[in-house]
C-alpha cells in the first residue's frame, strides 16, 4: 500500500519503499493525495491515459470545489507522463507553476486548483518464471536467478523502456546490454557504449554530446558525440555511478527531451532516438540517498532494474562457466578433487576477474586465486590447451579481460 504524505514535504521528495533485496524490479507510478480528507489515498497509473476531474466518468474522481468536471488528462508516452490541462477553471500546476501541457516527473507536486497530488514511483519486485534456456547471448547460467534474468530481458527487449543493470564489475552487465540490443527491434541500429569512468571530467561532456569546431581550445573539428551516434539503436551508459553531478542534469534533459545541443552550437538542437541502458557497480539508490547521484535521473534510468549476481551467489553455474571459458566440454574431464575445490571456493571476485587471470597466465592451475592451484592436477596440460585455445566467450567479460586475452593468446602462438 502506498503511504500518504503531507503538504510540508519538499516538492522533489519521492515517497514509498524500495525493494532492497529483489534482483528484478520495475517502476510503478501513482498519484497520492496530500491535502484533502483522503490524505494518502493512491491512484495507480496503469493505462496509457488517466483523466482526472469531478465528473463521475473520469478515471480519477475528485469531488472538490476547485476541481473542474474534466480537469486534466495524463498521457503515458513510453517512460514519460504528459499532463494536459482540459481548460479547467482554476488551472493545473506542477510544483507551483501553472501549465497547459508539461511532463510530470517523480516527486513533483500536481495541483488541481487547491487539491494537491504527489506523483511518485515505487520499485516493485518482478515475479517471473525462469527461462528454460541456460544461455542468453554471451550470458551463461543455469541457476534460477540467472534464468529469471534471461526471461525478463527477453520480455522487455521489445520495448523502449530504460533499463538499469546493477552488479559488481565483471558480473555480466555489458553482456546483458548487448543481449538486450540484439533481441530488440533496434538490432539493425548501432550499439554505442560509453564508459563514464574511462573519460576525464574535462572531456566527458564532449564525448557524450559532441562539439562544434572551435567550441574550446583544441576543438579543431566538429565531433559527433555518443548520443548522436546511437540514433536508431541503443546507448549503453556503463559505470553511470561515476558520472559527475554537474553533468547529470544535462543528461537527464537530453533523455527526457530526446534532443540536445553540441558544445559550442548555436543552431537548433539535435534530435536523437535511442534506447538507454545504464549500468552501475554500486547500489544507485544508496548513492541517491547519500546525495552522490540525482534522484530524478535515477528514476528516469530505472524503469526496469536488474541486479546481476556475483559468481559466489550462483555456484551451480560454475560447470557451465568452465566449459564456456574453455570453449569445449571441460568440466567433466577435471579430476574430482579439482571440481570439489571449485565448488567449495569462496569466489570473492567475479567471472571476468577469473577470466582475466586465467588468460593472462595461460592456465587456471597457476592462478593463486583459483582453488585448482592448490590441487594436484593430474593433467594440467589439458586444461592449459583448453583455456588458451580460444577467448572466454561468456559472462560479462570486462574490457581488461578482452585486452589481456588478446595479448596472452598472441604470446602463446
Amino acid at each position: 500500500m502506498t503511504t500518504g504524505s503531507s503538504a510540508s514535504i519538499p516538492a522533489h521528495t519521492v515517497l514509498g519503499l524500495r525493494a532492497q533485496t529483489e534482483r528484478l524490479g520495475f517502476q510503478e507510478f501513482h498519484l497520492v493525495l496530500v491535502n484533502t480528507d483522503e490524505v494518502g489515498k493512491s491512484f495507480p497509473i496503469t493505462d496509457s491515459s488517466l483523466k482526472i476531474g469531478k465528473s463521475p466518468d473520469n478515471d480519477v474522481v475528485i469531488d472538490a470545489p476547485t476541481v473542474s468536471r474534466n480537469h486534466l488528462v495524463i498521457q503515458r508516452q513510453g517512460d514519460r507522463f504528459l499532463v494536459q490541462d482540459l481548460q479547467s477553471t482554476n488551472g493545473t500546476f506542477i510544483d507551483g507553476a501553472q501549465i497547459r501541457e508539461a511532463y510530470l516527473k517523480p516527486g513533483q507536486l500536481l495541483e488541481l486548483g487547491d487539491v494537491q497530488l504527489r506523483f511518485q514511483s515505487t520499485l516493485t519486485p518482478v515475479r517471473i518464471a525462469p527461462s528454460v534456456e541456460d544461455r542468453l547471448g554471451e550470458l551463461v547460467g543455469k541457476s534460477v536467478p540467472m534464468r529469471q534474468i534471461f526471461a525478463l530481458l527477453k520480455r522487455i527487449s521489445s520495448t523502449d523502456s530504460t533499463l538499469l543493470l546493477v552488479g559488481e564489475t565483471g558480473s555480466g552487465k555489458g553482456a546483458a546490454a548487448k543481449a538486450i540490443h540484439q533481441l530488440s527491434p533496434r538490432r539493425e541500429g548501432p550499439l554505442v557504449v560509453f564508459d563514464c569512468a574511462a573519460v576525464s571530467d574535462s572531456l566527458i561532456e564532449s564525448e557524450l554530446f559532441g562539439h562544434e569546431k572551435g567550441a574550446f581550445t583544441g576543438a579543431v573539428n566538429q565531433r559527433i558525440g555518443c548520443l548522436e551516434r546511437a540514433h536508431g539503436g541503443t546507448l549503453f551508459l556503463d559505470e553511470i555511478d561515476d558520472l559527475a553531478l554537474d553533468l547529470q542534469p544535462k543528461l537527464l534533459r537530453a533523455i527526457e527531451d530526446r534532443e540536445f545541443r553540441r558544445l559550442g552550437a548555436s543552431s537548433s538542437p539535435v534530435a536523437f532516438d535511442s534506447r538507454i541502458v545504464a549500468a552501475s557497480k554500486k547500489d544507485l539508490w544508496a548513492e541517491t540517498q547519500a546525495g552522490r547521484f540525482r534522484e530524478d535521473l535515477y528514476f528516469r534510468l530505472s524503469v526496469f532494474t536488474v541486479s546481476l549476481p556475483p559468481l559466489r551467489d550462483r555456484k551451480e553455474d560454475i560447470a557451465l562457466l568452465v566449459d564456456a571459458f574453455a570453449a569445449e566440454p571441460l568440466w567433466e574431464r577435471l579430476p574430482a578433487a579439482v571440481r570439489e575445490q571449485f565448488m567449495a571456493h569462496a569466489w570473492p571476485a567475479t567471472c571476468a576477474s577469473y577470466a582475466t587471470r586465467s588468460s593472462a597466465r595461460g592456465t587456471w592451475w597457476t592462478s593463486p586465486s583459483c582453488p585448482a592451484a592448490r590441487c594436484s592436477a593430474s593433467s594440467p596440460g589439458t586444461c592449459r590447451r583448453a583455456v588458451t585455445s580460444s577467448p572466454p566467450a561468456t559472462v560479462g567479460r570486462s574490457r581488461s579481460a578482452r585486452r589481456t586475452w588478446s595479448a596472452s593468446s598472441s604470446a602463446s602462438t
